[in-house]
């Protein structure tokens, strides 16, 4: 008999063997463990992606489509409700202006950091090795305050939005071009990549979510052509921010599953899908948004995140800044206001148009632009304008030129404030590991004590009691210590080591968080520049391989840094500032404005078109039925970053 043939008889007797242990078992009551079902053989099947509906919703910008388009609807965000009783006041959701403007220390903060602005673009030659010298506002001035506008047409030919049948509600350029003698209020319904509750009239969580509801509803049938009732044939794959807030979360993915019906959803972050988009494997993605510019560093599909930095300023403080600066220089569109959403959409138009971050423009220029608005002559402009079209976009590098005061401006990862319906969640993990702590420190104290000699003070000290306090100014791990806090914040190593001296572990608990909360608010009211804070990012992961892939891959998204010249700005000031120590190891530094010379705007819903292709996906989706069943615990299950 050959080997094969007794290795097939061989098997032949243990499945015998195993049958006849079956038999005896059931006879016996046994109780086997419960196989999982098998799942049939259509749920395997590849789903279509022309029935999954990508959606990014962004500040001023909502883009949605199917997953197999080429690109998004792309729509203003926005939203007018008509009163529900006339002589009601009206109420308008403020565009480029926002708090902290107005305060007393603004303009003072505003000149500080343009004389930053004007020493940086002094101290750097131009590629012909001169250096060049700030143009005075005033050179310009003198020009701009003798320019009278020329009509080009009688009638600009745009026309308010038609509400004589009186529509309940009005989106997107529909909601913009509403007169302002119409009984409508006009609402955001995000404000810096979050949910725009404020104490207003529609601030409320439930009317935020209804806005979000009317817009994306009011897209999918009219641009998308899908009527309501059959979305429980789609899918929907749902991009959220990497600084994300939990609950807002929860609501919107309630929404979406139960009162809009999707048949199933993912929600994934904006920076991973970026990379998706991309076709990077691992990135510093540095997302710079209409109102916030976020940065996270992304390894193989993974968000690392105490990399995780958002910082609350974007594109539209640029446009602001330059406006301010378009008046110093004698704008001469006199009658242009930021309270109204015409003159903002100009100012935006202005901004895309004129600015830039190539040092070698220098001078003065003649430009020129054009004014159409409803019931108004078609008019041209003529403006001169020196270093007004640099100087403002460099204040994302020198944030201090915006001059908002009294304001939070950096946000790290916060911690969960706890869910009634996810009695799972991190507060569980973190008190369990206290009690698993706690009981290994009183083992390692009773052994302690056994020794004739006692315990050295290293050796208590590395045990647990005051060393584990050592995550809550790190917050690299999941100590125990800090169960208790709600809203606690992430820092990274570095950022964590530099803030608190290694002798502060001696103060007690209280003084240790008050101390270190301290430190926080400090953190946040700092405007970090949009270089320094690429740097704080990436320092801030864990070993000096990533650190070197991420140098290597800077992956610039979002509509914000769209700027002439921007690629090479960006790259001169991270080499300039990056730690001696990496220039020796990152071969060499990439900063990627268009990858694949795609509109960078487009990018992450890209990655999300990316994202319902892969075969991974198929474990990712939370379908209606286990959302109504278990809730928020499942996005704790299925979503692809650590919830």
């Amino acid at each position: 008999m050959t080997q094969a043939e007794k290795e097939q008889d061989n098997g032949k007797e243990k499945e015998k063997e195993r049958e006849k242990e079956k038999d005896k078992e059931q006879q016996r009551g046994v109780k086997r463990p419960i196989a999982p079902p098998t799942i049939p053989e259509p749920l395997q099947e590849q789903i279509q992606s022309n029935f999954i509906v990508v959606i990014h919703p962004g500040s001023r910008t909502l883009r949605i489509g199917r997953a197999t388009d080429t690109v998004p609807i792309t729509i203003p965000h926005v939203i007018a409700r008509r009163h529900k009783q006339s002589g009601q006041p009206k109420y308008e959701d403020a565009w480029l202006l926002r708090e902290g403007l107005n305060k007393p220390e603004s303009k003072e903060q505003r000149q500080n950091g343009l004389k930053m602005v004007d020493q940086a673009i002094w101290s750097k030659k131009m590629s012909n090795g001169v250096r060049r010298t700030p143009v005075s506002a005033e050179q310009a001035r003198a020009y701009n305050c003798q320019v009278r506008p020329a009509v080009l047409d009688s009638s600009s030919r745009v026309k308010w939005t038609n509400t004589a049948h009186h529509p309940p509600h009005l989106v997107g350029e529909e909601a913009l071009y509403v007169n302002p003698t119409d009984c409508y209020n006009i609402h955001w319904p995000i404000v810096r990549g979050q949910l725009n509750v404020h104490p207003g009239p529609g601030g409320s969580l439930t009317a935020v979510l209804a806005d979000l509801e009317t817009i994306w509803s009011h897209v999918i049938q009219k641009h998308l052509e899908v009527q309501l009732k059959d979305l429980k044939y789609y899918r929907c794959i749902l991009l959220v921010p990497d600084i994300y807030n939990r609950q807002h979360i929860k609501e919107v993915v309630n929404m979406l599953l139960l009162n809009m019906g999707f048949s199933a959803i993912i929600v994934h972050q904006e920076s991973v899908c970026a990379t998706f988009g991309s076709g990077l494997s691992s990135a510093c993605v540095v997302d710079v948004g209409d109102q916030k510019t976020s940065l996270c560093c992304v390894e193989d599909g993974v968000s690392h995140r105490n990399s995780r930095l958002c910082l609350a300023y974007g594109g539209s403080d640029v446009t602001r800044t330059f406006f301010w600066l378009l008046q110093r220089a004698g704008f001469p569109y006199r009658d242009c206001q930021l309270s109204s959403r015409l003159d903002c959409q100009l100012l935006q138009h202005l901004k895309e148009t004129f600015c830039h971050l190539d040092q070698d423009i220098s001078g003065l220029q003649d430009k020129e632009f054009q004014t159409r608005f409803p019931e108004s002559p078609s008019l041209l402009y003529q403006v001169r304008l020196g270093d007004e079209k640099l100087q403002a976009s460099m204040g994302l590098f020198y944030p201090t030129t915006f001059g908002i005061v009294g304001q939070k401006m950096t946000s790290l990862q916060y911690r969960s404030q706890g869910d009634s319906e996810d009695p799972h969640d991190e507060h569980y993990l973190l008190a369990t590991q206290s009690k698993q702590d706690q009981s290994s420190k009183s083992a390692a104290d009773r052994k302690a004590i056994s020794r004739p000699g006692g315990a050295l003070d290293g050796e208590m000290s590395s045990q647990g009691g005051i060393g584990e306090l050592s995550d809550l100014p790190r917050g690299c791990g999941m100590g125990g210590s800090g169960a208790g806090m709600q809203g606690e914040m992430e820092l990274g190593p570095a950022q964590s080591e530099c803030l608190m001296g290694a002798g502060e572990v001696d103060e007690p608990l209280s003084a240790h968080l008050s101390r270190k909360s301290a430190i926080m608010s400090q953190f946040e009211s700092k405007a970090l520049g949009l270089d320094k804070a690429i740097l704080h990012s990436i320092d801030c992961c864990a070993s000096d391989e990533t650190k070197r892939k991420m140098y290597s891959s800077i992956l610039v998204v979002g509509g914000g840094l769209m700027f002439h010249g921007a690629q090479e700005f960006l790259l001169h000031r991270i080499i300039n500032k990056m730690p001696p120590s990496f220039r020796r190891l990152v071969d060499n530094v990439e900063v990627i404005t268009r990858p694949k010379d795609l509109d960078p705007r487009l990018i992450s819903w890209k990655g999300g078109a990316v994202l319902a292709c892969l075969d991974t996906t198929q474990e990712m989706w939370i379908h209606q039925r286990e959302w109504q069943r278990f809730g928020v615990r499942m996005l704790r299950e299925r979503a692809a970053f650590v919830w």
